[in-house]
């Protein structure tokens, strides 16, 4: 007989909105890379009017077979004043944070998001289908 799955805790939805501290694109070990897909590479090379190819040979390094933006003193270049100057552009890591698998546990959630991420608990409820939605299409 099989167990029934543990209930999520976001089921219920979770509340989320930027605050736009910046805390999330400052380097915390091993979350110091922003990755690149081949659509976010696009993406960034046709708000900055250039060639993809050009834009990854610009801003872009490669390792362990995986693209990521270069960084700066282990900050993420596009990060002004706290402010992320390239927010429209933003790849999806950025644009799926605070929701990554990895972040998806209570303790987890507690002790590194909720407590460290001004934009937890405020905003509108993100749905439960929604957030699950969002941690599937990160599983590569």
């Amino acid at each position: 007989m099989t167990q029934p799955s543990p209930k999520k805790f976001w089921s219920q939805g979770i509340r989320f909105e930027c605050q736009g501290s910046g805390k999330c694109c400052v380097s915390r070990g091993s979350y110091g890379y922003v990755y690149l897909t081949i659509n976010d590479r696009r993406r960034f090379a046709k708000y900055f009017k250039l060639p993809t190819q050009t834009f990854t040979k610009r801003f872009c390094r490669k390792k362990d077979g995986l693209w990521h933006l270069k960084s700066v003193k282990g900050e993420c270049e596009f990060l002004k004043q706290k402010r992320c100057t390239v927010y429209d552009a933003r790849p999806e890591q950025c644009r799926t944070w605070p929701f990554w698998p990895e972040h998806m546990k209570p303790k987890v959630w507690e002790r590194e998001i909720a407590g460290y991420c001004p934009g937890v608990g405020k905003g509108k409820l993100i749905p439960g289908d929604t957030i699950d939605r969002i941690l599937r299409s990160q599983k590569g």
